[in-house]
């Protein structure tokens, strides 16, 4: 039943036509799919179509007033009153206006851009996450048959009254106690094997979350993870290494933002000036003889506001600056937290890579060293159990130290690539 369903597994993914790059084709599908990476472009859209709202002029005002009893004026009667008036902004109101909006825009734009690479990062992570667990029930398994050769050359010997219950028959047990001892430790085994193949169910979940999938979608996960060392340019800290981190480009341009709108609010509290025309329509007047009797009238109009009440204009400017203020120093804060965190992540790669090295040697020397002592307990009783059963576990653990450093070393990777490679 494992075995098929595992190959039901590798059907579903060869039908897929991903199983050795399915990592590159999860992150496409969670960029197009991941909700919280939809979210922040649709708000960037929505960002951007206040640009036109604030670098358009205000809407002229037309007033019509209709007189239910025409007025008698020298030249005739006033019947009705259109007024039309544009009001005009100080010079350089809309356009500080629309680049605020413009630069506020492409703060969002960076936001969008930070998600998509935070989710790039949590797919690489979850991805990685299952990869090991696969590979621990694998090596784990691979363990349980080796103690389950042991359990059958030790029942053979056991028959044959190589070892007998309660004789001293090797260095490491006697009998049944030995026997009883390989038993447990495949019953460890395989209870280990159950909890991980629990977790597996956990973290197929968790990445089918950040795919925006059914939690129970086949996550394909190949056999093989790279184990390629950064650019060399990525490991050592520059200036202009977080230059162009999301982060710091929506700080960057929410400080500029906030220059425009500094400009527009000084010049907001200046006059406003207001154009228009009125126009009076006149009917004659039956009793008049002036000669512009019935003629309509149409007058200009210049209006101007008096911005004479100052405190609401020192504050939006005092409000201005304090903002600014914080946008500098969350700038600096972001910056201090991204490289502090490349350190981190610097420290992981290096010591993975150290870790995958030696864990690579010490689990063939330990391989070596279980061949020859599985022959030589087959063969005679010069080596005791005991023995046998502490290189396996010895071979057993670097075998999972081995695939943890792997999975550190790549997530090292992600982290470093998330800090400092620009996705336009």
């Amino acid at each position: 039943m494992k075995k098929t369903t595992i190959l039901i597994g590798l059907f579903v993914c060869s039908i897929n036509g991903f199983s050795q790059d399915s990592l590159i084709h999860y992150l496409e599908l969670a960029t197009k799919n991941n909700p919280t990476v939809l979210q922040r472009y649709n708000h960037y859209q929505a960002a951007l179509q206040k640009v036109p709202q604030v670098s358009s002029l205000p809407d002229p005002q037309l007033e019509m007033g209709i007189f239910l009893s025409p007025m008698e004026l020298m030249a005739g009667n006033q019947v009705a009153d259109i007024k039309l008036m544009q009001m005009l902004p100080w010079f350089g109101v809309i356009k500080n206006a629309k680049d605020e909006m413009s630069l506020m825009a492409k703060a969002s734009f960076e936001s969008f851009r930070d998600a998509k690479l935070q989710v790039y990062y949590d797919v690489q992570r979850v991805w990685f996450d299952l990869y090991k667990i696969r590979q621990n029930i694998r090596i784990s398994q691979e363990n349980v048959d080796v103690l389950k050769t042991i359990e059958r050359l030790t029942l053979v010997k056991f028959k044959s009254g190589s070892l007998s219950d309660g004789s001293s028959a090797s260095s490491g047990g006697t009998g049944l106690t030995d026997l009883y001892q390989i038993q447990i430790e495949i019953g460890t085994m395989e209870n280990a094997i159950s909890t991980l193949k629990n977790k597996e169910q956990v973290v197929i979940a968790r990445l089918n979350s950040l795919l925006n999938s059914p939690q129970t979608t086949t996550i394909c996960v190949s056999d093989f993870l790279s184990a390629e060392p950064l650019d060399s340019s990525l490991l050592s800290v520059s200036d202009s290494l977080f230059i162009q981190n999301p982060m710091l480009s929506m700080l960057h341009y929410e400080q500029l933002s906030l220059d425009a709108r500094s400009k527009m609010q000084k010049q907001m509290g200046l006059p406003m000036v207001g154009i228009g025309l009125n126009y009076s329509v006149i009917s004659k007047a039956p009793m008049s003889t002036s000669t512009m009797n019935g003629q309509d009238m149409i007058m200009p109009m210049l209006t101007i506001t008096l911005p004479i009440y100052r405190k609401k204009y020192n504050a939006q400017q005092a409000e201005t600056k304090f903002s600014k203020l914080a946008t500098q120093q969350n700038y600096q804060a972001t910056a201090n937290a991204l490289q502090t965190e490349y350190y981190e992540a610097l420290q992981q790669y290096n010591d993975a890579q150290r870790r995958m090295k030696l864990y690579d040697s010490q689990s063939r020397l330990a391989k070596k060293m279980l061949d020859i002592s599985i022959k030589s307990f087959s063969s005679s009783s010069n080596i005791g159990l005991t023995a046998i059963l502490r290189i396996q576990k010895q071979l057993l653990d670097y075998e999972l130290e081995q695939v943890g450093a792997l999975v550190d070393f790549n997530h090292a990777k992600a982290i470093i690539h998330k800090l400092t490679i620009n996705n336009k």
